[in-house]
């Protein structure tokens, strides 16, 4: 039987297991790694107790691209000591402000068929060139770069079998939004997403990462695309064309499901508030007044991206009621915007312009006002993350997105005149100065004041019984336990003050008791833990002495945080056990 094109990448890679048995525990090695300045602080710090004088991967880089807000010390300090650590185990550094992680990864460092294992959720992003691109806590981000393989359940691969074109005003972001459409937000647990048929041919790498990136909301455990003649033309754009090689699935795979999409039938799509897969057809919600748009982040703005919000924004004036930005990907975007005058013609319709970060997507500047209601074409809206806790934020593509900043309110951009036009992938881009920091030896790594150690914790005395302490709903997300937001990342690495903080959009008295009883147990519903990759999310509960979660079940990258840390993952044999939980879980 043959082979998929994620099966020929996790067979290049895999170290223990089967893969021909869907569900059974396998380990992988890393050929690369990434990290970024929000979550690395954990990674290096563990990494630093391993023993090890230099990392034992391929490549791994590390970028600044999350904490980019210096209202103080704390994030400067983060930057240098990062900057430090990195020199110190051989790890590429970027600068600040060279971009977005996981476009520059693309740009620079992806290779079809090696396996990558990053410290942030959306580093599926890189499956847009054919890599296998896994999401992990900080903590397996150390062992990866350690050498050590990273264990994950085989998983059951998904065929999402594309055919046809793209519509005019209908771009990538919508096939991702119709695959969450259809799978909502837990459908991919415990699978890969895996793209193939002719449709692929007229996708190019960017949008194939916009696609891969988002696939992250489903829960799935990575996406991918084959590496074709558009992967090796992307590659050579960038001057690395001796790193391509060409990947694609055996005419006999096997498939354990598969998905047709038919492009041509594709429309322009929103996920409502405050959930990416509650995906409706924008004309369903049209004519919601808005006040906020983000144009954006590590999924929506390529070059390409780009000429669509440019070809949009030209000769026009964003509405007075609409506060509007544009975070760009990386410098190189930037510079070849410049260039064409795309960002000439952004500017002038009245946008805001930031430095190229994530930015505004977890909450870290560009929050919306009270009760804001604000559509963005990042591949998150849960509930408060944008940085204000009653937002109400959608999910779009650019065309829907930059038509809406127009007009003012929720709009399909097919209901607008907009001048056709095409992109086509240049030749050459232009390569930016000093995107990466110089190589160099350090003799002491500085530890600012808010870096604090991981703490220690000693052994349970019993999971057998406990006080419920939280009932929580289904899709409890990583930014309910640990906030997002400018307020609270710079204070990610210091576990003490970022504890005072969780759960407060549901319970602000939950820290306090918590530490008061002791030993708790918490009660959730399904798919416990979705979203980021931030394993703070699971040390919190530890450090406020959470023995033991029982929920319906777990999102798989929570879950490895959770054994990693030592809060006791528990499920309910029936649902209906959920209903009954109330003051008192007890072992029967």
């Amino acid at each position: 039987m043959g082979l998929t094109v994620a099966e020929k990448c996790i067979q290049n890679s895999i170290v223990y297991g089967d893969m021909t048995k869907r569900g059974s525990r396998i380990g992988i090695h890393a050929h690369q790694t990434l990290g970024h300045d929000l979550n690395a602080i954990m990674t290096f710090l563990a990494l630093n107790q391993l023993g090890i004088d230099h990392v034992k991967t391929e490549l791994s880089v590390q970028y600044m691209d999350h904490n980019m807000i210096q209202a103080d010390y704390k994030n400067a300090d983060d930057h240098r000591f990062l900057q430090e650590m990195t020199a110190k185990y051989g790890v590429v550094c970027a600068r600040p402000g060279s971009g977005i992680c996981h476009q520059l990864h693309l740009e620079h460092f992806g290779i079809p068929g090696k396996t990558l294992i990053g410290g942030d959720s959306h580093t599926p992003c890189q499956g847009g060139l054919g890599m296998f691109a896994v999401g992990v806590g900080g903590f397996d981000a150390a062992m990866a770069m350690a050498g050590e393989p990273l264990y994950i359940k085989m998983p059951y691969i998904i065929n999402i079998h594309l055919t046809g074109h793209l519509p005019a005003k209908v771009s990538a972001k919508n096939v991702i939004l119709e695959v969450l459409r259809r799978i909502d937000v837990k459908g991919g647990v415990g699978k890969v997403l895996e793209y193939s048929g002719p449709g692929v041919k007229t996708l190019n790498v960017a949008e194939r990462s916009t696609i891969t990136n988002m696939g992250a909301e489903t829960g799935a455990t990575t996406s991918i695309f084959p590496s074709d003649e558009n992967t090796k033309a992307w590659m050579r754009a960038y001057h690395r064309e001796e790193d391509w090689i060409p990947l694609s699935a055996d005419e006999d795979a096997h498939y354990d499901e598969v998905m047709e999409i038919n492009l041509n039938e594709l429309e322009p799509l929103i996920a409502l508030p405050s959930s990416p897969g509650k995906v409706v057809p924008v004309r369903e919600v049209a004519g919601r007044k808005i006040d906020q748009v983000m144009l954006g982040s590590c999924t929506n703005t390529a070059l390409n991206d780009m000429k669509s919000i440019a070809n949009i924004m030209e000769g026009h004036t964003i509405s007075d009621s609409v506060d509007a930005a544009l975070y760009p990907s990386t410098r190189t975007v930037i510079a070849e915007s410049i260039k064409r005058g795309y960002f000439n013609s952004i500017v002038d319709s009245g946008v805001r312009i930031f430095e190229p970060m994530c930015g505004g997507c977890n909450g870290c500047g560009f929050a919306p006002q009270t009760k804001g209601v604000s559509i963005r074409t990042t591949p998150r809206n849960f509930p408060g993350r944008s940085g204000t806790k009653d937002d109400q934020v959608y999910l779009a593509a650019p065309e829907t997105a930059a038509v809406s900043a127009i007009t003012g309110e929720i709009t399909d951009p097919r209901d607008v005149d907009i001048p056709e036009f095409s992109y086509e992938l240049p030749d050459s881009f232009i390569e930016p100065s000093n995107l990466f920091y110089t190589p160099h030896y350090v003799d002491e790594v500085h530890y600012g004041p808010n870096l604090k150690p991981i703490p220690k914790f000693g052994k349970h005395d019993s999971v057998e019984s406990g006080e419920v302490l939280l009932k929580l709903p289904d899709n409890i997300t990583t930014d309910h336990i640990c906030p997002a937001g400018a307020l609270y990342l710079p204070i990610r690495s210091n576990i003490p003050e970022i504890s005072k903080h969780s759960f407060m959009t549901i319970d602000l008295t939950f820290p306090d008791r918590a530490k008061a009883a002791e030993g708790g147990v918490l009660v959730a519903g399904e798919n416990y833990g979705q979203g980021s990759s931030r394993e703070q999310a699971a040390i919190i509960p530890r450090f406020l002495g959470i023995k033991a979660i029982l929920a319906k079940d777990f999102a798989r990258l929570h879950l490895a945080n959770l054994v990693n840390w030592g809060v006791v993952p528990l499920t309910f044999k029936s649902d209906d056990d959920y209903q009954l939980s109330t003051k008192a879980i007890r072992s029967r």
